[in-house]
This record gives structure tokens, sequence and C-alpha cells, in this order.
């Protein structure tokens, strides 16, 4: 477990309703609770439409600020507007692929359409960025995955031994 408030983390859900005040942000609440009871100061989720172009800025901008973990919930399916893994690729250095396998595996115990989930993982600068599903369900069964990889993969960022 982290020391509190050692690490910032952010939450950005992809939603072209919530970003439009249609549709109340249900993940991303839940993914920054699980990001707080980690250990780790995380203001309220940041919404943005869904569309490559809003995830990369959102994620960059995150980068930048030093951010250390970011979540994305939404835009991980197939609609033609979900491109949350294409916006996330155009802003990683390396991908983590391991962990997005292990949270498809995970969700399709519970939903076999987990397994639709297109979501990337991976490494930016010091920076861990994973996409969840958008689903409260998808976010509620990865977050611990992310918070028990989350301390390990920073110290490794910051140039810590195995």
């Amino acid at each position: 477990m982290l020391e509190r408030s050692t690490h910032s983390a952010a939450v950005v859900t992809v939603s072209d309703r919530s970003a439009r005040g249609e549709r109340a942000d249900t993940s991303g609440p839940l993914a920054v609770a699980a990001l707080r009871g980690a250990g780790f100061a995380c203001d309220e989720a940041l919404v943005v439409p869904d569309g490559a172009d809003h995830v990369e800025a959102a994620l960059r901008a995150l980068v930048a600020g030093g951010v250390r973990v970011v979540v994305t919930t939404g835009g991980t399916g197939v609609a033609p507007r979900d491109q949350t893994p294409e916006g996330t690729l155009r802003v990683i250095d390396r991908e983590l692929p391991g962990i997005a396998e292990e949270l498809r595996r995970r969700g399709a115990q519970a939903k076999p359409l987990a397994l639709v989930s297109r979501g990337r993982a991976g490494v930016a600068a010091s920076t861990l960025i994973v996409n969840l599903p958008g689903s409260t369900s998808g976010v509620a069964e990865g977050m611990p995955l992310i918070t028990s990889l989350a301390g390990h993969i920073i110290d490794q960022l910051d140039g810590g031994d195995h």
C-alpha cells in the first residue's frame, strides 16, 4: 500500500453523453474512490467526449502535469466513436499487454462481453495509463488489479530494483 497522497492519479471518463450532461458519470467516481482508497491523491474524474483526439489531449495534459497513474473509463468497445485505445496508443511509449489481457480475462469470468473490450495499458514517460470499460462492473472488477500493480510500476519507472 502506498503512503497516503505520495503519488498523484487521475481518472478520465470518456463519454459523449456524460460530456454533454445528458448522463451522470457513474464509472469515474468508482475509479476515483479506488485510487484514493489505495493512497493516491486523485481529483474528481475529468469527463471528455468520445474520440481519439479528446482522449489523446487529456492524456498528454495529465502526463505533462506529472500524474503518475491515469485510468480511463469508457470508449473501449466497438461502436464507431469508441476510440479510447487509439487515443491512448498515440500517447504511451511502451505497452503493458499483460495488464489489458488480465483485465479482459477477469472481466470475462463475470461477463463474456468483457472480451469485446479493446482497452490498452502502458507507460508514457513516468505515467502508468490503463483503459477500463465504461461500465460500473468493469471498473469495479478492474480497479483492484490496477491498484495492486501501480506502486510497483511507479517504483520501476523511477529506477527501482525488481
